[in-house]
């Protein structure tokens, strides 16, 4: 058996992705990690992928230039360092002279600009695009140095490039039009098998500049019921699992033998209006929406309390008091009336879409607003679908309403910026933009002082919730469980992640202190992070 085993969660973009494991000694029969969950990968492509169960795949197997820690912080991963211009309008990589791609050639600064032309061709349909609509051009003066130049500052952009929606590739892969059919990126472990919606088979990059990953590989057993990965579980066939259900989750602390970890991340539960459909193209009707939702209600019934009712900013340090924004107190009266003044006060009908199984609360989250809108007069026939038919729909903005959990990130423009921007690559998804939330957003984009910034965004935060395009319900934790083997306690960002280097430091403090640090010494802190927050769910990175 695994005798220990260290994890790091982290959020985002996040994403639920368990991207490396290092570890004390391992018994030989330990040698592979078997882990298990419930939704498999849709696709391969770094740069395409937009659902948790991609992302946490992909993070295993490709990294982007740089990570987020667990604080937040930017810090290494294929970039060494970086720099930006006094005028903020050039940003400059040192790349780690050890970063190799897992077919043994050197990621070098040809692959990085070849990677983000990728992103930046809308051809592509890159997920992150408009992150990076500022990059005006990209020189690689060296094999190890890479400058962008950008048509304006853009305080957001180094964010934007630590999601594995902005991972480096080959270049000789982007040539070769193979990204998407083969995954060869940089990271810890190397895609071996994928056998879809059963089994991955990955084995450790040896030469992975992050050090050793602790295991020689990693079997993902996908099974859609997570009361048979607990099951799994207790009888030791599975080491480690991610898992999405509070009602699965709230068991594992019964079993003796297991350990469960839960950290809240920065994804949130919403439930997705399309303005560009009657009757929701009227505002009222839309604040009516609003006002006759009881997120909490919706947060204690689909998953049993277990997360927090929010607002559209769930960055703890930029968050608004819900309280303070349009109707979060639910006022059935209230959202009546304006269905009347909209001409509306007979109700209408309308169909909400959700994924099965991604998250498992989608279904719940459904019945209880389609009970709720009920109230005045909005009848919700609910149509839930497989996660692939769910993703294409959602993002050709086919639907009346959706229920999702989306991805949060570590800054708000970066979030935000591809839905509510006039330029941003998923306003058919958000379908509506107006002035004054495009204004904001750029001012945000290109303001330095935090505390302006803050004061920018706290203003979107009231006007999106005010206009009610959508409507944000709350925040919940990322969940592993494991066999009882000495893990490292989850972090704030959703993504389960691996540590490298500086592993060994860990176990000394935990053993002297009874705790873990968050940090692993310098030069050790590579997290792989996203969005992605929040795992295990439908991410929109």
């Amino acid at each position: 058996m695994v005798k220990d085993l260290t994890r790091k969660l982290i959020s985002g973009m996040a994403l639920a992705a368990l991207v490396g494991i290092a570890a004390a000694p391992l018994e030989a029969s330990a040698a592979t990690l078997h882990m298990a969950w419930a939704q498999d990968a849709t696709g391969l492509d770094p740069h395409k992928q937009t659902a948790f169960s991609s992302l946490r795949l992909l993070e295993l197997v490709y990294e982007p230039l740089v990570r987020v820690d667990a604080s937040l912080k930017i810090v290494p991963a294929i970039a060494d360092s970086w720099q930006f211009s006094a005028d903020g309008k050039e940003l400059s990589f040192k790349l780690n002279p050890k970063a190799k791609f897992q077919n043994g050639a050197a990621v070098t600064s040809a692959d990085v600009k070849a990677s983000f032309e990728r992103i930046l061709d809308e051809k592509t349909g890159a997920a992150a695009r408009a992150n990076f609509l500022s990059i005006a051009s990209i020189d690689t003066p060296d094999p190890a140095s890479v400058v962008f130049h950008l048509s304006q500052p853009d305080v957001p952009l180094l964010t934007a490039m630590s999601d594995v929606n902005a991972a480096i590739v080959p270049a000789s892969e982007i040539a070769a039009g193979s990204i998407g059919t083969k995954a060869i990126g940089s990271g810890p472990f190397k895609l071996d098998k994928w056998d879809p919606n059963a089994k991955e088979v990955l084995s450790a990059n040896k030469d992975w500049a992050g050090g050793a990953t602790g295991v020689d590989g990693i079997e993902i057993s996908v099974l859609p019921d997570e009361t048979a990965i607990l099951a799994a579980m207790r009888t030791k066939q599975i080491d480690f699992a991610l898992l999405n259900d509070p009602l699965v989750a709230t068991l594992v602390p019964k079993e003796a033998s297991l350990q469960l970890n839960r950290v809240p991340v920065l994804a949130y539960h919403v439930l997705q209006l399309n303005p560009s459909r009657k009757p929701m193209t009227e505002l009222k009707v839309r604040q009516a929406i609003s006002c006759a939702i009881d997120r909490q209600e919706v947060l204690d019934t689909a998953s049993l309390g277990e997360g927090k009712v929010t607002g559209p900013l769930t960055i703890p340090s930029m968050a608004t008091d819900p309280g303070q924004l349009f109707c979060y107190k639910r006022d059935v009266e209230k959202a009546k009336k304006l269905m009347a003044e909209a001409g509306f006060a007979d109700g209408f009908s309308a169909t909400v879409i959700g994924a099965t199984g991604e998250p498992p609360t989608a279904a719940a989250e459904a019945q209880v607003i389609q009970s709720q809108l009920a109230e005045i007069g909005v009848k919700l026939d609910i149509k839930m679908m497989e996660l692939n038919v769910y993703v294409d729909a959602w993002l050709k903005g086919d639907f009346d309403m959706a229920v999702a959990l989306n991805g949060g990130r570590a800054d708000p423009y970066t979030m935000y910026n591809r839905y509510w921007t006039k330029a941003g690559n998923l306003q058919k998804v958000a379908n509506y933009i107006d002035d004054t939330l495009d204004s904001q957003m750029q001012k945000g984009r290109a303001e330095t002082d935090p505390e302006k910034r803050k004061a920018i965004f706290a203003e979107f935060e009231k006007h999106i919730a005010d206009v009610s395009p959508w409507i944000w319900l709350y925040t919940s934790y990322s969940y592993t469980a494991q066999q009882k083997m000495g893990w490292l306690p989850p972090s704030p960002d959703g993504i389960a992640m691996c540590q490298g280097r500086g592993v060994q430091r860990h176990e000394k403090e935990r053993t002297a202190n009874g705790r873990y640090n968050d940090r692993g010494g310098p030069g050790k802190e590579r997290f792989p992070a996203s969005r992605r927050d929040n795992d295990g769910a439908f991410e929109i990175p």
